[in-house]
């Protein structure tokens, strides 16, 4: 078996890594949202970062996909490794995730972390046998739309509103327009308000250009944003997004919500998140489930969700670390 670099154009390994990705799925996690070719080839092909996948004779038995920060968290490189269900326990996960320490030790690394590895599965047990130490869980939702009374989301918006006097609702769909730049870097330093156990970001326009307008472009869903906007001072106070992939209209993914920290007290979580989900039934009509994630910690923030009518999906999300140096090259 032979571990070889995909070059982003390899049309025949990328069907392989695909084929990996949607049977770990199935087996993994068959409650949850699929992920569609083409967001998964976004993944894969990113800046920043690099990807290898292990080549049978027959197939492609799984990949890893290494995600290096350039401003924050130098010292770790993000590991996304997926084996096909029928290869595993047969040492080419450790084989991959040696080869992995040792990209990211010639990148400067001294740390791996992976995260959303679903708590109790093979991703998790995996991480565990390799000597990584777990760190903060985070619980998902699901929000059937389906099921949800008519008028309730409103509802919730006009009562979270009249809490939120002075505050105005602004919604874009896509990229983030060059005039809420500014306010999104702002608003997306609260995210780190929440529990982590890495290294705070620091935003700016550029980075938002750069990371999340890329992100939005390359993933090729549909994405709806919706911010709340301070009138006295016209300084962005909330965000919330949400993406739906043409390939599985049926599922949303809920984005972080965040409240800028000078802007708390006035119901615009609430506020954002209800007006995305009236706005979402309507522009979606295909839409059925909503994933969404809390750190267990982040108790207002799963108050909200509850009484928007989301609900565990079991296995939560769990993310792990370990040294690089604590993996043997052999």
């Amino acid at each position: 078996m032979r571990i070889t670099q995909w070059d982003g154009e390899d049309g025949h390994a990328f069907d392989g890594c695909l084929a990996v990705e949607r049977a770990a799925h199935q087996v993994d996690d068959p409650a949850g949202p699929p992920r569609s070719a083409r967001e998964l080839r976004a993944f894969l092909s990113g800046a920043g970062g690099e990807t290898w996948f292990a080549a049978g004779d027959q197939d492609v038995p799984g990949w890893y996909r290494l995600s290096l920060p350039n401003r924050e968290n130098l010292d770790l490189a993000w590991l996304a490794l997926v084996m096909h269900p029928g290869h595993r326990r047969r040492g080419a996960g450790t084989m991959l995730l040696r080869h992995a320490a040792g990209r990211a030790a010639a990148r400067g690394r001294s740390r791996l972390a992976a995260r959303e590895l679903l708590q109790g599965g093979a991703g998790a047990a995996f991480a565990a046998a390799a000597g990584a130490q777990a760190g903060v869980a985070e619980a998902r939702r699901v929000l059937d739309v389906t099921r949800v009374p008519p008028g309730r989301f409103a509802g919730l918006r006009d009562g979270a509103a009249r809490a939120a006097a002075g505050y105005a609702l602004v919604t874009w769909t896509g990229e983030v327009p060059e005039e809420y730049l500014g306010g999104v870097a702002f608003v997306r330093e609260a995210l780190y308000d929440a529990p982590w156990d890495f290294e705070a970001g620091r935003w700016d326009a550029e980075r938002v250009r750069e990371e999340v307008n890329r992100r939005v472009a390359r993933a090729g869903n549909q994405y709806y944003s919706v911010a709340a906007v301070h009138g006295a001072t016209g300084q962005m106070a909330a965000l919330t997004g949400l993406s739906v992939a043409p390939e599985v209209p049926e599922w949303g993914r809920q984005d972080p919500t965040m409240v800028a920290r000078p802007h708390r007290g006035h119901r615009l979580g609430m506020l954002v998140k209800a007006a995305m989900l009236e706005w979402v039934a309507t522009a979606e009509p295909g839409l059925r489930m909503i994933q969404t994630g809390n750190a267990d910690g982040n108790a207002h923030m799963i108050a909200i969700n509850d009484q928007l009518g989301y609900e565990l999906l079991q296995p939560g999300w769990q993310f792990y670390t370990i040294d690089v140096a604590a993996i043997p090259a052999r």
